[in-house]
C-alpha cells in the first residue's frame, strides 16, 4: 500500500495539469458566498456559468454550484468520482438533469474550493456529504454517484435512510468489490499513460480504445472545456492520496448487508471498466432489492458520460415514478 501511494503522489505530480483541463479558480471560489443572480439570469444559467458559492458548516466552508432551484421538489446531489472537482462534471449530464430538478454538486471537504482536511475513508466523506446536505437545509434529497461518488453514496443511505429518497449509482461497486483495491494501479498507471501520449488521462480511464471509445472520450473532454470563467481548483496531492487510501480501505472491507436498502436505484456503467469492473456493478443490483441495471455497449468507466443523450432521459424518467 504505502508502494501504491508513493506512485500515485508521483503520478499526480507529473499529470495534474490532465486532471482537470483549464482549471484555476476565481473569485467565485474563494470562501464568500456568491451573489443570488436575478430571475431573468437565472433562466440562462447552465452548467458553463452557474456561479460558484459557499456555505459554512461544522467549521469547513463547502464549495458548491446549483442549478434548476425554480424547479422544486426533492433536491438531486451529485457526488464526485477520484481526483474529481466541480468542474470534472459532465455539463451535457448536469444541465439535462436540471431541466427537471433542482440539482447541487459540491467539493468534499479539502477538495478543490472546499476548506478543510481531506478523508481518507468512505465513511468520513459520508459523513460530510451529509453535513453539507443538513446544511444546505435539505430534509430529503435524491443521490447521483459516481464512481468513488457511488460508494460515498451507498455509506449515505445506510446511515441515514430517511435522508435519501432515490439513487443512481454509476460507475461503481459494493464495498469489497473485485478489483476496487486496486484502483489506485489502474489511475496511476492511466496518469503515466497520459502523460507519455500528451493525453488526458480519463481519455483511457474513462473510455475504451475502440474507435467510438476514443471519439466519446475526445467529446467528453471538450465539454469539460467550456466553462471558462470561475473554475474549481485542482485537487490538492494530499487529497488525492487520502482519496486513494479511501478506495483502498474499501476494496478491503466486508461487503455490506445492501439488503436492507430499499430506495428505488438505477445502476448504470459501461460494458468493459477498467477502473471498476463491470462485475461490480451487476454485483451491486442484484444486492440492492429495488434496483434497475443499465449496461452500455462499447463503453467504459465515464459510460453515462460517453451516453448521455440516452442516459439523462432514462435518469429522468427514474427520478419522476
Amino acid at each position: 500500500m504505502r508502494y501504491q501511494l508513493k506512485v500515485g503522489v508521483l503520478a499526480f505530480a507529473l499529470a495534474a495539469p490532465f486532471i482537470s483541463p483549464a482549471a484555476g479558480a476565481s473569485e467565485g471560489s474563494n470562501g464568500t458566498k456568491a451573489s443570488q443572480p436575478s430571475s431573468a439570469q437565472a433562466k440562462e444559467l447552465s452548467w458553463t456559468n452557474v456561479p460558484t458559492k459557499t456555505i459554512a458548516a461544522q467549521g469547513v466552508d463547502f464549495a458548491y454550484r446549483e442549478l434548476g432551484t425554480r424547479n422544486g421538489g426533492v433536491p438531486l446531489v451529485l457526488l464526485n468520482h477520484l481526483a474529481a472537482v466541480l468542474d470534472n462534471w459532465d455539463p451535457r449530464v448536469v444541465d439535462g438533469m436540471a431541466a427537471k430538478h433542482h440539482v447541487i454538486v459540491f467539493d468534499n471537504r479539502g477538495v478543490g474550493a472546499s476548506s478543510g482536511s481531506p478523508k481518507n475513508l468512505m465513511e468520513q466523506m459520508a459523513d460530510d456529504a451529509v453535513i453539507f446536505i443538513k446544511a444546505m437545509g435539505f430534509k430529503q434529497v435524491d443521490l447521483l454517484g459516481f464512481s468513488m461518488g457511488g460508494m460515498i453514496a451507498q455509506e449515505i443511505v445506510l446511515k441515514e435512510p430517511q435522508l435519501v429518497r432515490k439513487m443512481i449509482l454509476a460507475g461503481t461497486g459494493p464495498a469489497g468489490g473485485e478489483g476496487i483495491s486496486t484502483v489506485a494501479r489502474v489511475a496511476n498507471y492511466d496518469l503515466l499513460r497520459g502523460l507519455m501520449t500528451g493525453q488526458d488521462p480519463k481519455q483511457f480511464l474513462f473510455f475504451t480504445r475502440t474507435p467510438n471509445g476514443i471519439e466519446a472520450g475526445k467529446a467528453f473532454l471538450a465539454r469539460l472545456k467550456e466553462r471558462s470563467e470561475d473554475r474549481d481548483k485542482d485537487i490538492s496531492a494530499s487529497a488525492y492520496v487520502a482519496q486513494l487510501q479511501a478506495l483502498g480501505a474499501w476494496g478491503q472491507k466486508k461487503p455490506a448487508d445492501l439488503s436492507v436498502v430499499k430506495h428505488p436505484v438505477l445502476v448504470v456503467n459501461g460494458d468493459h471498466d477498467r477502473m471498476v469492473p463491470t462485475t461490480d456493478s451487476r454485483d451491486l443490483a442484484r444486492r440492492l432489492p429495488n434496483s434497475t441495471l443499465i449496461i452500455y455497449p462499447d463503453a467504459g468507466h465515464g459510460g453515462v458520460f460517453q451516453f448521455h443523450a440516452d442516459f439523462v432521459p432514462k435518469a429522468l424518467e427514474f427520478l419522476a415514478r
